[in-house]
């Protein structure tokens, strides 16, 4: 369930990324993209600062104006998508409060009703990272085991569906699968 959900973020960083850059070349529809990806948490984080909608709804328009004007100047090697984004947002929505000068404190209470549940930038990152190096890991094994890992562990066969599937004594897929997490994990460096 780990792996589907890191698959999903991945995925959904792609997808943000490549909007991003489309709308870093012109491209109108690019950041309609990266609106729709992202006017939900990015209005949520304008209506936290803001504490007033309507302020907000300015806010995140402005917001995309940024994005606009700034896309080609976002390094996906850099930081996540999202986060950019966030900062963004998070920076637009200050700058309101103090042309407002609206300096009122949130109370303590409030506080933790703002933190974001989402994953930091820095744990996607080494997340992502971690990715990389098992992809890369898994490219330098032999086909057979590198094969076997994957049906394995990415597609939840079982050592006898394997076995099965490719015509091949079940010892010999268990052997495979235990030579290639041998080297996966002197690969990763665990061990």
């Amino acid at each position: 369930m780990h792996e589907a959900s890191s698959a999903a973020r991945s995925e959904n960083r792609a997808l943000l990324v490549s909007a991003i850059h489309l709308a870093a070349s012109g491209d109108a529809a690019g950041l309609r993209r990266v609106y729709d990806l992202t006017s939900a948490k990015l209005f949520g984080i304008c209506l936290r600062i803001c504490a007033d909608r309507e302020a907000a709804e300015d806010v995140l328009q402005d917001v995309y104006v940024k994005v606009w004007r700034r896309a080609a100047s976002f390094d996906d090697t850099r930081a996540s998508p999202i986060s950019w984004l966030a900062t963004i947002a998070r920076n637009a929505a200050i700058d309101w409060r103090r042309a407002e000068h609206r300096y009122d404190a949130i109370p303590d209470e409030a506080m933790a009703g703002i933190a974001d549940d989402a994953p930091l930038a820095d744990v996607i990152m080494e997340d992502d990272q971690e990715r990389r190096r098992l992809i890369a890991c898994l490219e330098g094994l032999p086909s057979d085991q590198s094969g076997a890992i994957r049906s394995a562990f990415l597609q939840g066969m079982t050592y006898q569906q394997l076995a099965e599937r490719s015509g091949t004594p079940l010892g010999t897929v268990k052997s495979w699968i235990r030579r290639g997490m041998l080297r996966l994990k002197d690969c990763l460096g665990h061990g």
